[in-house]
């Protein structure tokens, strides 16, 4: 059994457990590395943080699948957990969906989500969004359980229709994806407890969430209704980007060195660079 294999296999256990859980939002290897660290079950890796890793840029859908897919695969070489990532519109149409998933299966990933938002926004459409026809969507969650080679990989139909369309186009899109054999339905907007409930009784898979308003952000309510992922939002690469901020601007405003505050231990940098993988290495092989 390959590594990434054995990864796969964990997810789908945590999917299949009675627990809702929220990852570990990772964006390069060292940030992988912390997660692990401080036990998270597993990473989420975004198209907005990769969007922002690679290019600086906003989530606008400017990257490249390969971009996103050799950053797939630096994070999964850095770190041993199962790594769940957000693959957009699959880069294109249904076609590009079944390139998408061969690229990331190859990368390790060990799930990823295929929505079905017009991506990128078509013009005129001044920062909006809708939603692919139904008929579409259908052919590229279709196109992405045929493209798969492992079967452990899950593939996780997204859809945004509950803020876009309301709860029953929700439905008859959540009905339609699950027909076509994907593993898992991931929803996004959801803003109240009475859309859950009448969403989450048509739904067979394990559920994954967005991010989770106050309104329903319990693990045990959650749980209840099949969620087993709830995504927190993006923010230790925000608080990265302000730490780099904070430290460079100390620094040019005359700040020395020893000065400095917020600076991580010894010990961290160890861990977050895998020192000890590479003493050992270096006093066995050199």
């Amino acid at each position: 059994m390959s590594k990434w294999s054995a990864r796969r296999k964990r997810f789908r256990e945590l999917l299949a457990g009675g627990e809702c859980l929220n990852p570990g939002s990772v964006f390069d290897p060292m940030s992988a590395r912390i997660a692990e660290h401080v036990g998270y079950e597993f990473g989420m890796f975004a198209g907005s943080t990769a969007s922002m890793t690679v290019l600086g840029a906003p989530d606008h859908i400017v990257l490249t699948l390969s971009e996103f897919a050799a950053q797939c695969q630096r994070i999964n070489r850095a770190f041993s957990l199962p790594l769940m990532v957000d693959a957009d519109h699959g880069y294109g149409n249904a076609l590009n969906v079944m390139r998408t998933v061969e690229e990331l299966e190859i990368a390790g990933v060990s799930g990823m989500s295929i929505e079905d938002t017009d991506l990128p926004p078509p013009f005129g459409l001044a920062g909006g969004q809708r939603l692919l026809s139904r008929e579409e969507g259908i052919g590229k969650m279709k196109a992405a359980v045929a493209a798969k080679v492992d079967p452990d990989l899950v593939i996780a139909g997204r859809t945004s229709a509950v803020a876009i369309a309301g709860v029953e186009e929700t439905i008859a899109r959540v009905t339609a994806y699950q027909d076509c054999g994907v593993d898992a339905i991931f929803l996004v907007g959801l803003k109240t407890r009475e859309e859950l409930d009448a969403i989450a009784p048509h739904v067979k898979l394990p559920l994954i969430l967005g991010a989770t308003p106050a309104a329903i952000d319990d693990k045990g309510y959650l749980a209840e209704r099949g969620v087993r992922i709830a995504l927190q939002g993006h923010h230790p690469i925000r608080a990265a980007q302000q730490a780099i901020y904070a430290t460079m601007r100390a620094m040019r405003d005359g700040t020395h060195p020893r000065d400095l505050e917020g600076l991580p231990s010894g010990d961290l940098m160890r861990v977050v660079l895998a020192e000890d993988d590479y003493d050992g290495w270096m006093k066995d092989y050199l």
